[in-house]
């Protein structure tokens, strides 16, 4: 069994991505919750993570962190459960819009942070917040108008690039973020998903409150 280390489900943003991977395409893992930014968190992290952060994930007594490389060896290690699409192109298409969000948008990141507790309109959208917010439309436009007839996801059935947008849709969802009827209709399908309303529900009931991730309107 896989151990897949995570931090607060409210505010983790990139240990909700392979977490919801490996439920979505059914693999057996074992959760490992570590509440961040508290007495003895960094400790307990680097038991499992060199880099001290989440998520991490164990296999056969291997560690594997960054939210990016973990999906990448669930592929590997399940290819049968088609994580990305088979298709080659479709499949640098994939790999090139989730190393975008992984490296990039970092405006987005660093004003709305994920918070599954909150619901507001969020009204300070800076030039750079635009631009960024522009480009994930772009992005989730194209491939669901090259997919729209193949499934419900980016690349029609889910695969790491939706795991890896998941988080944005949250953050569109809880600060008010306005898209078009494209861009809400896939957020519709992601925020339908059983596991990411698990995974939202366990995220409001924490106690757990950073101040730094309470973004006001």
């Amino acid at each position: 069994m896989h151990n897949l280390i995570i931090g607060n489900k409210n505010y983790s943003s990139w240990s909700l991505r392979p977490w919801l991977l490996m439920k979505v395409k059914n693999v057996p893992f074992n959760e490992i919750k570590i509440p961040l930014y508290i007495e003895g968190s960094k400790d307990k992290l680097l038991r499992f993570s060199p880099s001290g952060k989440v998520p991490a994930f164990e296999h056969e007594g291997n560690s594997v962190w960054d939210s990016l490389a973990i999906c990448e060896h669930i592929a590997d290690l399940y290819p049968e459960k088609k994580c990305w699409p088979e298709n080659i192109n479709e499949r640098a298409l994939a790999r090139s819009i989730s190393n975008e969000m992984h490296s990039g948008l970092l405006a987005i990141r660093n004003t709305l942070h994920m918070n599954c507790r909150k619901s507001i309109t969020f009204k300070n959208i800076t030039q750079e917040l635009k631009a960024d917010i522009t480009r994930v439309c772009e992005i989730w436009q194209l491939c669901r108008k090259q997919h729209s007839n193949s499934g419900k996801f980016l690349f029609g059935e889910f695969s790491i690039a939706d795991a890896m947008y998941a988080p944005i849709v949250l953050r569109f969802n809880s600060y008010g973020i306005e898209v078009g009827d494209v861009e809400k209709e896939y957020m519709n399908n992601l925020l339908s998903i059983h596991s990411l309303k698990e995974w939202i529900a366990d995220g409001i009931q924490e106690k757990e409150h950073l101040a730094e991730c309470e973004v006001e309107a």
